[in-house]
């Protein structure tokens, strides 16, 4: 079987490539534009690119299995001015697809803070969900809070699995705590 390779955007200091190690996935490329969590990557990760800015990133030759992000939250969020698509922020989040446009995943994972699905009375949520489903990406999305995961916080996080070319394996992702890793592992043993 050979590894899932993924990308990841606004990475952090990369949360994802911690929890996905025990599974022996494989981090293809980073991207991170503020400097300390970029220092961070730099040490832990130094065979891992860093792209800096996601959006000029081409994709097209990554041979990605899975592309993950959270794009900035400040615009959906409940605490702030709520500015959605219409904020270079939260336009984010179409760009995101854009790369997986270009890339072209089997399968994307994107989060978000809750206020995602109220912003602009549902519609900025709609619009996302729509270019998902425009790109050829079934999906499935869920609320989940850090608390029931081993995290002393809560912390609530909207996330959007998409597959490519069906729902069903989206829906079955969110709704087994356990069923991320054996679904992707399967599907990559597949394709």
């Amino acid at each position: 079987m050979r590894k899932l390779r993924y990308g990841s955007v606004c990475s952090g200091i990369e949360a994802a490539s911690v929890a996905w190690h025990p599974l022996g996935w494989e981090p293809a490329f980073f991207s991170e534009i503020e400097a300390f969590p970029s220092a961070v990557l730099a040490h832990r990760f130094p065979h891992v690119k860093n792209h800096g800015d996601f959006t000029v990133i081409d994709g097209r030759d990554a041979r990605l299995d899975l592309l993950v992000g959270g794009t900035p939250c400040q615009s959906f969020s409940v605490a702030g001015l709520r500015g959605g698509l219409a904020d270079s922020r939260g336009n984010l989040a179409l760009e995101f697809f854009r790369l997986a446009d270009r890339a072209r995943p089997r399968w994307i994972v994107w989060e978000n803070v809750p206020g995602v699905l109220s912003a602009n009375g549902g519609r900025d949520f709609g619009s996302i969900l729509g270019a998902l489903g425009e790109l050829g990406y079934g999906w499935a999305y869920r609320v989940l809070d850090a608390q029931h995961f081993g995290v002393a916080q809560r912390r609530r996080r909207v996330f959007v699995v998409g597959h490519l070319g069906d729902w069903r394996g989206a829906a079955a992702v969110l709704l087994s705590p356990t069923a991320c890793s054996g679904i992707l592992r399967r599907s990559v043993r597949r394709g």
